[in-house]
């Protein structure tokens, strides 16, 4: 399994502290380091490339956000701080998440879901397999792989989403529809009701007002039906 390497910058000792045990408990994250400026946290990734920044806002000598526009690649960053004020500043700088101080580990892992995992590479060319897109989702304090391509549909369950899986496995995690489907991007994903989104090349037969899949039939919502439609019948073109 591929890790992400993590960097801290966190001048609280505690916080930091509290942070390193979580990363710690997560199987997909590594411990890289930790500094308590942004000054030092320049001269740490100079020497060690890190892929994901746990950053505060609130840091002596140089501010977070500060420290950040000052790097020319940044990493995924996700911002702690106790200060809502700097959200919307800090997805302007097109962070992952935004953790507000306190936080426990469940919210962790939540952010820690939005992280990008890249595909492990492969040394021999020849031996190459095509790519197939997943990714880790949490799901009561443990990370669930899941392969894109074994999506059927999703269920939207208020703040959080139900994945159904052509394995028959379900997964419940801790996204809002329009988030999950961002931070899937995946265009075979269909959405055809506020509550619903569908694996467009797993649809057994659809009509006017609802979409057969995975032996279900799901409502189409008026204002898809259109573009419904035609996803569909271009499928079969």
């Amino acid at each position: 399994m591929i890790k992400l390497k993590c960097l801290i910058v966190e001048d609280e000792p505690l916080a930091a502290e509290g942070l390193e045990a979580f990363i710690r408990q997560t199987p997909v994250l590594e411990f890289a380091g930790a500094c308590s400026d942004g000054l030092a946290a320049i001269e740490f990734l100079k020497n060690n490339p890190v892929d994901v920044l746990f950053l505060d806002i609130h840091l002596p000598k140089l501010k977070g956000l500060d420290f950040l526009k000052t790097l020319k690649d940044p990493p995924q960053v996700i911002l702690t701080t106790a200060y809502h004020q700097y959200a919307l500043e800090g997805y302007e700088l097109n962070v992952v998440d935004y953790l507000l101080k306190p936080f426990g580990f469940t919210r962790f892992l939540a952010a820690v879901d939005k992280l990008r995992i890249p595909m492990p590479a492969q040394s021999n060319p020849a031996l190459q397999q095509p790519e197939r897109p997943f990714r880790f989702f949490n799901e009561n304090k443990r990370q669930v792989r899941v392969f894109n391509d074994e999506i059927l549909y999703v269920e939207s369950l208020k703040e959080y989403v139900k994945i159904h899986t052509t394995t028959g496995e379900t997964i419940v995690t801790r996204f809002q529809m329009g988030e999950f489907e961002g931070h899937l991007k995946d265009e075979n994903l269909l959405r055809i009701h506020r509550s619903f989104l569908v694996a467009k090349d797993k649809v057994k037969a659809f009509s006017a007002v609802e979409v057969e899949i995975g032996g279900k039939k799901l409502p189409i919502g008026s204002s898809y039906r259109a573009e419904v439609g035609k996803a569909l019948k271009g499928m079969a073109e």
